[in-house]
């Protein structure tokens, strides 16, 4: 029987011809998303009948698989076989980051408890609101825009292989600003952006960054999650440059994004301050995810 495999940078095709198929909601279903944070998540994967099916070990906390992906005809077969690998590490297996129409497809109530993930939604906006920032709620997000665009000379620029390591320096200098060898969190999302940028090439994923005086100050890393979605990775800038926050957030939208209906901002993990930010720009809605446990 086949087994279960970690991620490399090789397995891109394979994963990506199945996201092609069963196209996702979901910010965590992208093969660069995977692959960035291995090292946090370890996630492992093997294909079975017409589904791809994987699991995450996060260090320190209990595995937990994600929904099959691929053909429907599979869906609950795939889903026995994470829970069956499963069984063999956890005293409680479940299958997390569930979206609703996974569970109104394929999950019998009577056979799983159902829990939702609050911490784990995903935000979505249109993405002409983020780049447009219409109407009173958006007033003071535009004024700080504006206010950077006003009184700061700077200049747009796409990712290119030039640009790679100034993206690199700026996340040097933000994480010795943020200290962040005293922070778990903090170090490992160090680690993941390097492992994106690394192997940007490879990955595929789009960059974007706000240049003042010749050097990045702000950038941020996104990609297709599906057909009418992108969905930001990453989003650095200075915190000593005010507006340049709202500015990396509108100009990556603006210039790399225009042509598809929603911006997937991911999760706010439960951190007050986070949810706070998330919701300040006003989802259209939100996707909800759940864990099932087996009853």
């Amino acid at each position: 029987m086949q087994e279960f495999k970690c991620i490399e940078i090789g397995d891109r095709p394979i994963f990506q011809e199945f996201l092609a198929k069963d196209r996702p909601r979901i910010s965590e279903l992208t093969f660069t998303n995977l692959f960035m944070w291995r090292y946090r998540y370890r996630p492992v994967w093997r294909q079975y009948d017409e589904c791809l099916l994987i699991i995450m070990s996060p260090v320190e906390q209990e595995p937990f698989g994600l929904k099959p992906v691929g053909t429907e005809c599979s869906m609950r077969e795939g889903l026995e076989v994470i829970l069956g690998h499963l069984r063999e590490l956890s005293a409680t297996p479940k299958v997390a980051r569930v979206c609703r129409e996974f569970i109104d497809k394929f999950v019998d109530p009577g056979t799983f408890e159902i829990v939702e993930d609050r911490d784990n939604f995903d935000y979505v906006y249109l993405t002409e609101n983020l780049i447009q920032l219409p109407g009173n709620r958006y007033h003071r997000k535009k004024n700080h825009v504006n206010k950077f665009v006003k009184n700061v000379q700077f200049e747009y620029r796409s990712l290119d292989n030039d640009l790679l390591c100034q993206f690199l320096e700026l996340q040097e200098d933000w994480c010795e600003l943020k200290d962040c060898g005293q922070d778990t969190d903090l170090l490992e999302e160090d680690r993941a952006i390097y492992e994106a940028l690394k192997n940007h090439s490879a990955l595929g994923f789009k960059g974007g960054a706000i240049l003042i005086d010749g050097k990045v100050k702000a950038f941020a890393l996104g990609e297709l999650l599906n057909d009418e979605t992108a969905v930001i990775h990453i989003e650095k800038a200075d915190p000593e440059i005010p507006g340049l926050y709202a500015a990396i957030n509108q100009l990556f939208c603006a210039n790399e994004w225009s042509g598809v209906k929603y911006i997937n901002r991911e999760q706010d993990l439960g951190i007050p301050g986070l949810r706070k930010a998330k919701q300040s720009y006003y989802p259209d809605h939100l996707v909800e995810k759940f864990a099932l446990f087996p009853s």
